[in-house]
């Protein structure tokens, strides 16, 4: 088992980068008998949330544990509060970032697999809505995404008026991230969009697992989102259980949406 913190400049922002990586690939223990062990190794790359940073995931869950337990290599970036996506600012080309550079670089450095069919993506709230919108822009790199109490807000953002006091961020922020909050929802940073023109061209689409917390204030956009799901008729697994909005609910859910990917 190897952990490890990295740098590395990055074209698309301008700036060296921090990342984090758990890689399973000195085990002394627990491959005999695995049958994780009879694949190639997979390839998963965590997005934090709102206010995170690439060491969220190491620091609050067990990924030595399930990098060993699943043989899968974890790569965590640093997408700061940018929703994982591309802004025209110099520097703020997250979704390239996140779904183009930092897999090109991974792949190169570690001598990674280079097909989707090893390549997952994951996160959770913010960072679950970057997992659905990475995979949904990619989907030739991402063949699965795990989706956790995702931040699915641009369809609600038409509702947001400057002199709301939105406890998470103000309107600057929110219009700074997603340009014009009125026509947002028609624009490629919602999920919605990406899956309609997916589909419009006949392309596959990745495997969806979404699950969020019954008590979590994200619990309503979820449901929504899964029913625009059915109404595309495109598959996903979704699934609620008790929890709120906490690494409580995404320790646990982390496992089991690794259960199901692989």
């Amino acid at each position: 088992m190897a952990y490890l913190n990295g740098v590395f400049f990055s074209k698309t922002l301008s700036r060296p980068v921090h990342y984090t990586a758990v890689l399973c690939n000195d085990n002394a223990f627990g491959t005999e008998g695995n049958p994780h062990y009879n694949r190639p190794t997979k390839n998963v790359y965590l997005l934090h949330g709102f206010s995170g940073c690439e060491t969220d995931w190491f620091t609050n869950a067990p990924l030595t544990d399930l990098a060993n337990q699943f043989n899968v290599n974890f790569f965590m970036p640093c997408g700061e509060n940018n929703f994982y996506l591309d802004q025209p600012q110099t520097g703020c080309k997250y979704q390239s970032y996140v779904g183009v550079e930092f897999v090109d670089y991974t792949r190169k450095t570690f001598a990674l697999s280079d097909k989707a069919e090893d390549t997952f993506i994951g996160g959770y709230s913010m960072g679950g809505f970057g997992a659905l919108h990475t995979a949904l822009a990619y989907p030739e790199t991402f063949s699965r995404a795990i989706a956790l109490s995702s931040a699915l807000i641009v369809p609600a953002l038409k509702y947001m008026k400057p002199t709301d006091q939105n406890p998470m961020a103000n309107y600057e922020y929110y219009s700074w991230v997603f340009g014009d909050m009125q026509n947002a929802e028609n624009t490629d940073a919602n999920p919605a969009v990406l899956i309609e023109k997916l589909q419009a061209k006949g392309a596959k689409l990745p495997e969806l697992f979404m699950a969020c917390g019954t008590e979590d204030f994200l619990i309503q956009p979820n449901r929504e989102f899964k029913a625009y799901l059915d109404s595309k008729n495109v598959p996903v697994t979704y699934v609620e259980g008790p929890g709120v909005h906490n690494f409580d609910f995404w320790r646990e859910y982390l496992k089991k949406g690794l259960e199901w990917a692989l």
